[in-house]
């Protein structure tokens, strides 16, 4: 009896005709617009782990070139490299970044940043402003620069600084984090989601180094502020 149930579970997976929609289905990958799922974090950690994947996913949701591998140093690089400007229904300005950022970027912005943006302001985002990804630097801290490189050096980040909408509306983090508008909750709401697509989300509140943009990384130990 467990053994039938079990042979019946494996068909429903791997049978080419199976029911299963493919955001359920472990054997499909990843695609932006798929809904999110229990499976979709772990078909985004294969994605992000393999640069054939990850472009493939990035297909579906973005418009991009491809470039080579661009090596300054040891420390400063950038690998699966891609120049992007588009992801989902938002314009940005074109930017060279590795295909993990990229396609990180385009999750957020479609589970994100648009449901925020129906949900708070009625509308749809049509540009995200970004001041860039790749910078050969260590990490700034509100000391002084550190010994440690920063997620920049290998393009593994993107400082966005605001959003533009469908209805004429601009939000930047400079001038609506703290006014407790719509505008506010919106910007809010938006930190929190990419929490979800981005190992670490820093903001305005998380130090001043940050008052004018959300400065969205891969690696990191979750930290969102």
């Amino acid at each position: 009896m467990l053994i039938g149930g079990l042979t019946g579970v494996l068909l429903a997976f791997f049978h080419p005709d199976t029911p299963l929609p493919p955001q359920w289905n472990p054997t499909e990958p990843l695609a932006v617009a798929h809904p999110v799922t229990p499976l979709t974090s772990s078909k985004l950690r294969n994605a992000l782990s393999d640069p054939e994947q990850c472009l493939v996913a990035l297909t579906t949701a973005a418009q991009f070139s491809t470039m080579d591998s661009f090596e300054e140093t040891e420390n400063c690089h950038i690998r699966n490299r891609v120049a992007i400007s588009t992801v989902g229904a938002s314009r940005l300005d074109r930017i060279e970044t590795s295909c993990a950022t990229a396609l990180r970027l385009a999750m957020w912005e479609r589970h994100g940043v648009q449901p925020a943006a129906q949900e708070y302001l009625g509308s749809s985002a049509t540009v995200l402003r970004q001041v860039g990804s790749y910078n050969c630097r260590p990490i700034r801290t509100s000391q002084g620069a550190s010994s440690r490189w920063s997620t920049h050096a290998t393009a593994d980040a993107i400082d966005i600084t605001g959003f533009d909408f469908a209805d004429g509306r601009r939000i930047r983090l400079i001038n609506d984090w703290n006014d407790g508008t719509e505008e506010a909750q919106f910007l809010r709401a938006v930190r929190d989601s990419a929490c979800r697509w981005f190992a670490t989300a820093l903001g305005p509140d998380y130090n001043r180094l940050h008052a004018d943009h959300f400065h969205l990384q891969a690696r990191g130990w979750g930290t969102c502020r």
